[in-house]
Parts: C-alpha cells; sequence; structure tokens
C-alpha cells in the first residue's frame, strides 16, 4: 500500500426531501447565490420551484444561469464568471448532474482569477482561490457532487479537459434519490458506466497490498451491476436509486483510490472520444474500458482473474487462468450491452477516419503517454480505438 493523504470536506446531505434544506444551507454562508442548472427538466419536474420557495424562505437573494450541457461548454463558464463579478455573487448552486456541476466548480474558481479559467484546465496555471459551491444532484454518474474535480469542453479545438484540485469539493451536496426517478433510461445506463469507470481506474492497479479497498472496490461495483436493472425495470424503486446515487458518490470521492496507483488511460481516450464527436461520457467509456481491458490484461492476469471471479462470479479456471480473465471482461461488455449502452464506437455512429487525431491529442502528439496500469503511446491508443471500431 501506497502512502495517502485522505480529506473530504464536502457535507453529504441524503435522503428523501432534502432539497428542501437548500436555503438554510446557503444562508449559513452567504445570503447572495447563483443558481447554475441544464435546461428545462428541473422547472418541469417542480424541483426549481421547491429550491426557489426554500431560497426564499431562508431570506436568500438568487440570481441564476441555465443551459448547461452535456460535456459543459468553455464560453457558458465564462459567462457564468462575468455575471458573478459584475454582482458580487460569491456562492453558486448546481443543479444537475456532472455536467452542471463541473461548470459550476470552473465559474467558481474563475472569478477570483485575473486571467482565463481554461489556463486551469490545460495546465498553465493552478487555482489559489475559489468561491464556494453547493450542489443538488439530479443524475448518479460523474461523482463531482464530492470529488476535487471539474471537467469542461472548449469548441476551440475540441477539446476536453479536467482539473482536479481540492478547491474544487462542494461545501455541501444534497442527494434526494427520488429526484432520479424520471430519468431517461439511457441516462441511468450512461450514469451507471460512468460509475463503473471511475472505480475500475482505482482498481486496476500494479501497487500491492491493497485488500481492503479492493473489497470495497468490488463491492460498490456489484451493486451498481444488481441494482441499475431493477432501476430500469422499476424508475421509482427508491431503495435501488439510493444504492445507485451513494455508490457514484463513493466511487469518486477518493476513498476508494487511497494507497494506490489508479490508472486513468481510459478516461484520457474517452474525453478525446467525446469532445469530438459529443458523445455522452459514460457511453463512450462503455467503449473504451472493454477494449482498453482486451489491450492490457496479459500484463497482470491476477488482476484481471480477481476482477473476474469476485465482481462477475467467473468460476477460476487454474489451467488456464487467461482464458477466465478474458471471461471478465466479456462479461463487462455482456452488462453494457444489457442496459442499453454501445460497445463499439460504431454503436455510437463514429468511424475511424479521427483515430490518429484523438490518439494524437490524447498523447500531446506523442509527447507523453496515458495511464499507469500500462504505460501507453501514441500508437497504443490509436490500436485501442481501432479495436473499439
Amino acid at each position: 500500500m501506497e502512502n495517502f493523504t485522505f480529506k473530504n470536506e464536502t457535507r453529504i446531505i441524503f435522503g428523501k426531501g432534502t432539497e428542501h434544506c437548500a436555503g438554510d444551507e446557503i444562508k449559513k454562508i452567504t445570503d447572495r447565490v447563483l443558481i447554475h442548472y441544464g435546461k428545462s427538466s428541473i422547472k418541469e419536474s417542480g424541483l426549481y420551484e421547491r429550491v426557489i420557495h426554500s431560497l426564499t424562505q431562508a431570506g436568500v437573494t438568487f440570481m441564476e444561469l441555465g443551459g448547461v450541457e452535456p460535456n459543459p461548454r468553455l464560453d457558458l463558464v465564462q459567462k457564468g464568471i462575468k455575471l458573478c463579478r459584475e454582482n458580487k455573487i460569491k456562492f453558486i448552486l448546481g443543479i444537475g448532474g456532472g455536467s452542471v456541476i463541473d461548470s459550476a466548480k470552473a465559474i467558481a474558481v474563475g472569478v477570483p482569477y485575473s486571467g482565463d479559467v481554461w489556463d486551469f484546465y490545460c495546465g498553465k496555471a493552478v487555482p489559489v482561490e475559489s468561491l464556494g459551491v453547493g450542489t443538488i444532484l439530479t443524475i448518479p454518474a460523474a461523482g463531482s457532487e464530492s470529488s476535487p474535480s471539474s471537467v469542461i469542453t472548449n469548441m476551440d479545438g475540441q477539446l476536453k479537459r479536467g482539473l482536479t484540485n481540492d478547491l474544487l469539493h462542494p461545501v455541501f451536496s444534497i442527494l434526494n434519490p427520488e429526484l432520479t426517478y424520471t430519468l431517461p433510461a439511457w441516462q441511468t445506463a450512461c450514469g451507471a458506466a460512468d460509475i463503473m469507470a471511475h472505480i475500475m481506474e482505482r482498481y486496476f492497479t500494479n501497487t500491492y497490498s491493497v485488500e481492503l479497498t479492493d473489497r470495497l472496490c468490488e463491492a460498490t461495483m456489484k451493486t451498481v451491476i444488481e441494482n441499475v436493472p431493477r432501476c430500469l425495470s422499476t424508475p421509482d424503486d427508491y431503495n435501488s436509486r439510493a444504492e445507485i446515487m451513494w455508490a457514484g458518490t463513493v466511487a469518486h470521492n477518493d476513498l476508494l483510490g487511497t494507497g494506490r496507483n489508479g490508472d486513468w488511460a481510459s478516461h484520457q481516450i474517452e474525453h478525446e472520444i467525446s469532445g469530438i464527436y459529443d458523445v455522452a461520457h459514460g457511453a463512450g467509456l462503455a467503449v473504451v474500458f472493454p477494449a482498453w481491458m482486451k489491450y492490457v490484461y496479459k500484463s497482470n492476469i491476477p488482476r484481471f482473474v480477481q476482477f473476474a471471479s469476485r465482481v462477475w462470479n467467473v468460476e477460476i479456471d487454474f489451467q488456464n487462468q487467461e482464458r477466465t480473465a478474458y471471461e471478465g471482461i466479456l462479461r463487462l461488455e455482456s452488462f453494457f450491452s444489457s442496459i442499453g449502452l454501445p460497445i463499439r464506437l460504431a454503436g455510437m455512429s463514429i468511424g475511424d477516419d479521427r483515430i490518429g487525431e484523438m490518439a494524437d491529442k490524447a498523447t500531446g502528439n506523442g509527447k507523453w503517454t496515458a495511464g499507469n496500469f500500462v504505460k501507453l503511446s501514441r500508437d497504443d491508443i490509436a490500436a485501442i480505438l481501432r479495436s473499439a471500431v
């Protein structure tokens, strides 16, 4: 096990009706807030009205900025920064899924910075100050509600880039599983793939003696595998929705990565796919992760055998452990397919004409490698993408 420091200051407020306490939570910090959200869904569901009532009752005034899209855009972040500066807003409430929360975080670190907020996402600068952020989660997937990360897309160059910094931990996050009842099946499935990917990025490690976090990862994956079909068949099953919502938070609050080195190549590769084609992140991960596994599994067969046995209940063939390892990959693929996700790029209407471009972007035109489990070159990434067509 590696040395580690674990700290997560986000206060989780979990359960039925918890969105009603948003006003009181913000009032502890400020009496003026920017509400940040996506399109019309929070108004159609009545969530917007409940939140506004909560703010009003608590004596919190607000401005709002809607319009966040999946793969949130830099231009809206810049608009939010300008709005906060002009109106002296010091706190942002993101109401939505990971895209909204990531956008809220980007605005928060951009307001006190004198340069372009994109500097943080392309590695030219490191944030030293941020506004406070609170969240009301509506889509379990990205884990941004308690993570120190944010991912933003710059349409100038079709670049999707991430920022990780402790300043990005939300102050509080409200998690009411009831808010996920009306999610389309597609979003539920994409969210499940995103959650699984966050766990697998940590699970596939070359660090030894990490039995506790191995077991925590395996339990969280099995919880997702068992409960997603229930959510799809019975959308208002509170208990299943609650399991998925909490799994999504635990998957990306850094607990499962303590004492171990994660990989993250699959995320790096997928960011180039969704940066260019604007596909759902979870759908892209459902394609990339099995393709990555098939490319690297022989480098550490025992870890893939453990994954197959403990997560997918594959009986270990001690005479041919490679076959056991590969069967675990096939079962992951089958699971993604069974919940309606693509497992090939063609399933997202993506061909092979821009594979070279994606491999170049993922490695800085060959200047660096991707991943830690196996360090992938530009040619390795191109091969993985070609195998996924």
